[in-house]
């Protein structure tokens, strides 16, 4: 068994592709409509999709305590470029052992999202 994708209901569609996509880098697989609700499938077919839905409200609260996380080369050169995009660090870096740091920031809806560089 594998991971395929994890589902994030979202508010607004284009702020959170804009964000995933553009500011992540993660690709577009694709889009599609389903039972009146907009739906984008980011990510490649190495590693698990993030499945955004438009919706009016969320059906999982930031506050739940669930994240998504993302592996980083380096998490310094992603500090400066998130800094030049305008996106702060919520949380973070944060070093549990000499092999991990993470941060994490948020996605437009409050997600936690992330970055992590293991060396």
């Amino acid at each position: 068994m594998s991971m395929n994708w994890v589902t994030l209901r979202v508010r607004d569609l284009e702020a959170s592709l804009d964000f995933y996509n553009r500011i992540l880098g993660l690709p577009i697989d694709r889009r599609f409509e389903s039972r009146g609700k907009q739906i984008v499938m980011l990510g490649t077919v190495d590693q698990p999709k993030i499945e955004l839905i438009q919706g009016s409200d969320p059906a999982l609260k930031p506050e739940c305590g669930v994240s998504v996380g993302f592996e980083v080369e380096s998490l310094d050169d992603a500090i400066t470029y998130l800094k030049s995009q305008g996106i702060p660090v919520a949380r973070g870096p944060i070093t549990p052992n000499s092999h991990l740091r993470f941060l994490y920031i948020l996605d437009p809806d409050g997600f936690e999202v992330q970055l992590a560089e293991h060396s």
